[in-house]
């Protein structure tokens, strides 16, 4: 028997399916719907789900059959609010802080990066930098 895949791994699409709880053939449809739906594809057209991506299929799910949105209010609701406003409650995925609560809204400002902005992003960056790694060494072989 498998063991169990980390919190952090990639999942296939029958994998995601499965998390999000709507079938292969409705994530290949958001897909084609909703341009924040990118799952990373290899060489041959297969997905892969990040951890974020599960978080935006399930708050994708949770709009149209919980709250009864339609595509085109989602679609709406992202260019008009953003992604975090969408995700909601999921959106805690995708800002790895380890067990600390999401911090509350700052004020806006503008081109003003904080200390815990900067941290934020070259976590970011380096979590992107080992994915491409990880991606890089799948695909040369």
């Amino acid at each position: 028997m498998a063991s169990p895949k980390s919190a952090n791994a990639f999942r296939t699409i029958s994998e995601a399916a499965e998390e999000v709880g709507a079938p292969q053939h409705v994530l290949r449809f958001w897909e084609t719907k909703f341009a924040f739906v990118a799952p990373v594809k290899r060489a041959g057209g297969r997905r892969f789900y990040r951890p974020a991506d599960i978080a935006v299929l399930k708050a994708v799910k949770r709009l149209l059959h919980d709250e009864g949105l339609t595509i085109r209010g989602v679609q709406r609701l992202h260019k008009d609010q953003g992604l975090k406003k969408l995700l909601g409650a999921e959106a805690s995925v995708l800002i790895d802080d380890g067990d600390a609560p999401p911090p509350p809204p700052a004020a806006p400002t503008q081109g003003v990066e904080t200390p815990a902005d900067s941290a934020r992003l070259r976590a970011v960056l380096a979590d992107l930098e080992q994915a491409r790694a990880r991606l890089d060494a799948v695909l040369s072989q």
